[in-house]
């Protein structure tokens, strides 16, 4: 991945190939792609590790009921600096931002680890329903907190931003009391 993002950095993402990243890793092309199918994939190599650490978190946490809590929980509670500095994952985050390619997979990563979600509070005994929503409302408060995270100019760590997402997301709900309207009237 540093081989890639050297060249990336140096080329432009389009400009690079899977030989040249092979030639500055110092591997051979067949050994590039025993390990990535694509070089894409070189951006998303903790996809799946990722994924299934925070599905085991999501599904063995006792200590919270709520739904969203247990999902946003979990990844608040993840070392995202175990995957790279801040600065590397900055890097990482505008180089997907910067190519539709590359946003379409960080998209579908995303939705597939919300279905994952959905499915570890399922298990849990959550409904359906709650849990499609409690996931999909979790992994979008991640992203606001994860990207308010990359982009800080201090200390400020992944809880604290995603103690704030939420923090914000609890601001446009509206008190209700239980004789208030759900949806809006036409």
């Amino acid at each position: 991945m540093d081989a890639a993002m050297a060249l990336f950095d140096e080329q432009g993402y389009p400009a690079v190939t899977a030989v040249q990243i092979a030639d500055r890793a110092g591997v051979t092309t067949r050994t590039f792609f025993r390990y990535f199918p694509d070089k894409p994939a070189v951006l998303f190599v903790d996809a799946d590790r990722l994924r299934a650490v925070l599905v085991s978190a999501v599904e063995t946490d006792t200590t919270v009921e709520s739904p969203l809590e247990v999902v946003v929980g979990a990844l608040a509670g993840f070392d995202w600096l175990a995957l790279g500095s801040r600065a590397v994952q900055h890097r990482r985050h505008a180089m997907i931002a910067a190519h539709q390619e590359l946003l379409e997979r960080e998209l579908v990563k995303q939705y597939e680890m919300a279905a994952e979600f959905s499915a570890a509070l399922q298990r849990r005994g959550t409904a359906a329903p709650a849990a499609d929503l409690a996931a999909q409302i979790g992994v979008a408060v991640f992203r606001a907190a994860y990207r308010a995270w990359l982009t800080a100019a201090n200390d400020f760590d992944v809880p604290a931003a995603v103690t704030a997402a939420m923090a914000h997301l609890v601001e446009m709900i509206p008190n209700r009391t239980e004789d208030a309207p759900v949806a809006p009237q036409s």
